[in-house]
C-alpha cells in the first residue's frame, strides 16, 4: 500500500481538495494500525466535516473502513437476508417486534445492534432486561439461529470494521459527531461488513433525533442509500417522526413489556404502524413484496418467532420483566388537549431516572424509565396521570422531574395538534 504523510492528507482535505483512494486507503489503515495519530485523525475528521467528501470519496471511506475488519457471508444460509438500522430516538422499540415479525415469514434477519448512550435508548440494553438473555454471540452461533429461530438481535463482533469503533470514539470527544459523511460512513461500513442482502435505513427526525431538521434526515437518508446501492446491498430509507416518543414507554424493561403487546396483537398504534411500515419495506428487498405482514401479529407466528429467538440467546420468554422499585405520577396541569410532548425532554428524564448511560462505560437500570398515559391529540383532565416515573434510586426523580419541565404543552379544548405523519419520507 502507498504511503502517506498524515500531515498532507490533513491539508489536502482542510484546503477543501478531494482525496483520492489511494489516500482514504492509507489513512484508515494507517489509523487502525496506531500509525496516524488520535490527534491527526481528529483534524482530519474537522476537516470533513467543514468541507464535505463527494460521493467518491465516502464511497471509498466506507470501503476502507469495510477492509479494516472481517466480512460476514450468509449465503449457505438458503434463505434471503434483510436488516433494519434507526439512527435512534425515544421509545423506539421497534427492532424487537420488527425482527421476528419478518423472520416469521422465513426471511433470516441478522439484527447487529447497540447499546444507548444519552437520551436515546440501546435495543441491546432493552433485551438484557429479559432475565438470562446475552447479546454476545458467535458467528458460528449466529449462523445456527438464523437457520433456526430465523432472527438474532446481537452485538457486533471485535472484528467487525474495527476503523469505526476507533473513530467513533474519537468523534465522540473531538465535536465531529454531526459530520453527515462519518454518521453515512460509520453506519453502512458495519451493516455492509453485515453481509445482509437487503437494508431498510429507519431516519428520525425532530427533538429526540440525531437529525432535528427533515433536511439533514434526508441528505443522511440519501448518503446512506447511494452507499449501500454502490456495495450491492438492496437499500431504502424510511424519514420517520421523532418529535414525540415512539409508542407510550421509555425504558428498557418497560420497552419491552410494550413490545410483547405488538407481538400479541396490540400495543400503541405508532409503534404498530412503524413495525408494518418497516416490515413491508424488508419484506421487500427480501424478494416477498407482495406479502402482508398484519396477520403474523394477530395469529401468533410472530410471538412463537420472538420466543425462539429470545430463547436461542438464553433468554426465558415466560421470566417476569423487572419492575422498578419505586415510581411517581406526574399529573396532568390543566383540562385540554396534549398538543406537545417533547421527545428529547422525556428521553433525557428517562436517562436520569436510570435507562441510559452518560459515558460507555455505564450501567443501566434495567427497569427504569418513564410510562405515559397519553399522547398529543387526547383529551386530558387535571389531576389525572400524564406520566409515570420508574427508578430504583429515588433521589432522581427531582432531576427528572426539572429535565421534564416544559415537556408537554396543553391547549384548551377543540384545539388539533399539529399535523406531523409518522412517516414523512421515503428515499430509495
Amino acid at each position: 500500500m502507498q504511503s502517506f504523510a498524515a500531515v498532507d492528507v490533513i491539508i489536502a482535505k482542510r484546503d477543501g481538495r478531494e482525496l483520492s483512494d489511494a489516500q482514504i486507503d492509507w489513512v484508515i489503515d494507517a489509523y487502525t494500525r496506531g500509525i496516524v495519530a488520535e490527534e491527526q485523525m481528529a483534524a482530519l475528521a474537522m476537516a470533513v466535516l467543514l468541507n464535505g467528501m463527494t460521493r467518491g470519496e465516502i464511497a471509498r471511506w466506507t470501503a476502507a473502513m469495510i477492509a479494516s475488519g472481517e466480512r460476514m457471508d450468509f449465503a449457505g444460509l438458503g434463505k434471503p437476508t434483510t436488516d433494519k438500522h434507526s439512527t435512534g430516538g425515544v421509545g423506539d422499540k421497534i427492532t424487537l417486534p420488527l425482527a421476528p415479525l419478518v423472520a416469521s415469514f422465513g426471511v433470516a434477519v441478522p439484527q447487529l445492534s447497540g447499546r444507548g448512550l444519552g437520551h436515546t435508548g440501546g435495543t441491546l440494553d432493552k433485551l438484557e432486561s429479559i432475565p438470562g438473555w446475552r447479546a454476545s454471540v458467535s458467528t458460528a452461533e449466529m449462523l445456527d439461529q438464523l437457520r433456526g429461530a430465523g432472527a438474532v438481535i446481537c452485538a457486533a463482533g471485535a472484528g467487525l470494521a474495527p476503523a469505526d469503533r476507533k473513530l467513533y470514539a474519537l468523534r465522540d470527544v473531538t465535536g465531529t459527531v454531526e459530520c453527515i459523511p462519518l454518521i453515512a460512513s460509520s453506519i453502512m461500513s458495519k451493516k455492509i461488513a453485515e453481509g445482509t442482502g437487503a437494508l431498510v435505513l429507519d431516519v428520525k427526525v425532530g427533538s429526540g433525533a440525531f437529525m432535528k431538521t427533515v433536511e439533514t434526515a434526508r441528505e443522511l437518508a440519501r448518503t446512506m442509500v447511494d452507499l449501500g446501492t454502490d456495495a450491492g446491498v438492496r437499500t431504502v430509507a424510511l424519514l420517520t417522526d421523532m418529535s414525540t416518543p415512539l409508542g407510550l414507554t421509555a425504558g428498557n424493561a418497560l420497552e419491552v413489556r410494550e413490545s410483547l403487546e405488538v407481538l400479541a396483537g396490540g400495543g400503541p398504534p405508532d409503534v404498530v404502524e412503524l413495525t408494518l411500515a418497516l416490515a413491508r419495506e424488508m419484506l421487500a428487498g427480501a424478494g416477498l413484496a407482495d406479502v402482508d405482514p398484519v396477520p403474523a401479529l394477530a395469529d401468533g407466528r410472530a410471538m412463537d418467532s420472538w420466543r425462539r429467538m429470545i430463547v436461542a440467546q438464553g433468554g426465558d420468554p415466560d421470566a417476569p420483566l423487572p419492575t422498578s422499585r419505586e415510581q411517581q405520577v406526574v399529573p396532568v396541569p390543566a383540562d385540554g388537549v396534549l398538543v406537545g410532548l417533547d421527545a428529547l425532554k422525556v428521553g433525557v428524564a428517562a436517562w436520569r431516572l436510570g435507562a441510559g448511560r452518560a459515558r460507555k462505560e455505564d450501567t443501566v437500570q434495567a427497569a427504569a424509565g418513564i410510562e405515559l398515559h397519553a399522547k398529543p391529540g387526547a383529551v386530558v383532565r387535571a389531576g389525572e396521570p400524564l406520566m409515570t416515573l420508574h427508578t430504583d434510586t429515588p433521589a432522581a426523580f427531582e432531576a427528572a422531574l426539572a429535565d421534564l419541565d416544559g415537556a408537554w404543552v396543553i391547549a384548551p379544548e377543540g384545539t388539533r395538534p399539529a399535523d406531523r405523519p409518522l412517516i414523512i419520507d421515503r428515499i430509495a
